[in-house]
């Protein structure tokens, strides 16, 4: 019997209504803070999961998680260097390309983009474009169609849809006379428009590879585009297949392009989650005052208690119950109310942008258009455990407090 007083007296601590109503409403301000610190903490966390996948998936699903080319010109052997490079059993497909950054022009309209020649049959392998195609198709991308097909916001910048006309500068292999310099100019129809929700749908373009070769004069494929089991092992995989080629091969992946987005992405992350953790923690420790504060309200309790033979073991136990009461109903409600908004967000955004007409995300700006969340149970558990720590430390001194109280002083004057 003696080891549930504490639980008894602790949790009975919790739910009487005092005399003190001051008290109570710092135990409710403790409460709520933890409550929100919690909810919070999961729903950020929760957001940079979600950009973090969506790099992963959405904008690494666009662009080569790895490159092979030469040097100078293009690999007239690139079916039998394909073939040897699918050999590493961290290759999954490969695909052959023509790069060509370029201005696109239509209607008085300008916009820089990275043109890609590509086989139809071939990109779907290494690419997510084909499941994201708004009109048309990579199979009207055939050699002497003279077709491309554009991103959502590139279609929007130079004001064009499907069958209207295009046409694509580059610089490479410039024409020179006694005028000046001229690039080379080729006029394109617009066969598709794809939408990932990126900022890549405002910079790539595609186009038949053949056709492409023969406006970059070459007579084979610049390079081969490989998609990769574990992007983030990209480099030492690259590296490995370099080293195992000829010489006069050269290789690149997606780090070196979108590296810095991703690290951004992890920083941030680690930076949110630390900073407000900080805001739980001083939630948590607001149990410190609230406990400080029931302490000296129950001074008379407390004495008369260790008159009756508590030691001071158990009147330690009985506020280390009312604080870890506190924070367990404050953690419990934070969980509910951040994992709703968690799943809920995307939601919730879009309907605010619906109603009110207003875009958060411009694509233009970010390199995604909305708002993702992702939840992780591992995050869930790491900031049960993070809260749940921070407010068992904050019961401590209040309870080591209270099992100093002594009797005779206090009895004296009661």
């Amino acid at each position: 019997m003696l080891d549930r007083i504490p639980f008894l007296i602790g949790l009975r601590y919790t739910r009487a209504k005092r005399r003190n109503h001051f008290i109570s409403f710092i135990s409710l301000t403790s409460m709520l803070g933890l409550t929100l610190g919690v909810a919070v903490l999961i729903l950020v966390l929760s957001v940079m999961n979600g950009f973090d996948h969506e790099l992963q998936h959405r904008v690494l699903g666009m662009v080569p998680h790895s490159k092979i080319q030469k040097d100078e010109g293009g690999i007239d052997n690139w079916q039998q260097l394909s073939r040897q490079i699918e050999q590493n059993p961290h290759v999954v497909a490969t695909a052959p390309y023509v790069e060509q950054q370029g201005m696109l022009a239509a209607r008085g309209h300008t916009a820089g983009a990275q043109v890609t020649g590509v086989d139809p049959k071939s990109e779907p392998k290494v690419s997510i474009i084909a499941d994201h195609m708004q009109a048309g198709s990579l199979n009207d991308l055939t050699k002497g169609s003279w077709n491309v097909v554009l991103g959502e916001l590139l279609a929007r910048q130079l004001h064009v849809g499907v069958g209207d006309k295009v046409t694509l500068l580059i610089p490479q292999g410039s024409s020179v006379n006694p005028a000046g310099v001229f690039p080379r100019m080729r006029s394109f129809t617009v066969s598709g428009i794809f939408k990932v929700g990126a900022q890549l749908d405002g910079s790539l373009a595609y186009a038949s590879l053949g056709d492409m070769e023969a406006l970059a004069r070459l007579n084979a494929p610049q390079g081969i585009r490989l998609k990769l089991d574990d992007i983030f092992n990209a480099r030492p995989v690259t590296q490995d297949i370099v080293n195992q080629l000829p010489i006069g091969y050269m290789g690149s992946d997606w780090t070196f392009s979108q590296g810095n987005l991703f690290q951004a992405i992890q920083m941030e992350k680690n930076l949110m989650g630390l900073l407000l953790t900080v805001i739980v923690a001083v939630a948590a420790f607001n149990i410190v005052s609230t406990l400080v504060m029931v302490v000296t309200d129950k001074r008379a309790d407390i004495a008369i208690l260790r008159t009756l033979g508590a030691t001071p073991r158990t009147i330690m136990g009985i506020f280390m119950v009312q604080g870890i009461a506190i924070g367990v109903i404050g953690i419990v409600l934070g969980l509910i109310i951040g994992i709703a908004l968690a799943l809920s967000i995307s939601d919730i955004i879009n309907w605010i942008q619906n109603v009110f007409g207003i875009q958060f995300l411009d694509p233009s700006v970010y390199f995604i258009s909305y708002l993702p969340s992702r939840l992780e149970m591992s995050d869930v558990a790491t900031v049960i455990v993070v809260a749940f720590v921070l407010s068992f430390l904050s019961t401590l001194y209040p309870a080591w407090r209270a099992s100093r109280v002594r009797p005779a002083e206090v009895l004296r004057y009661e």
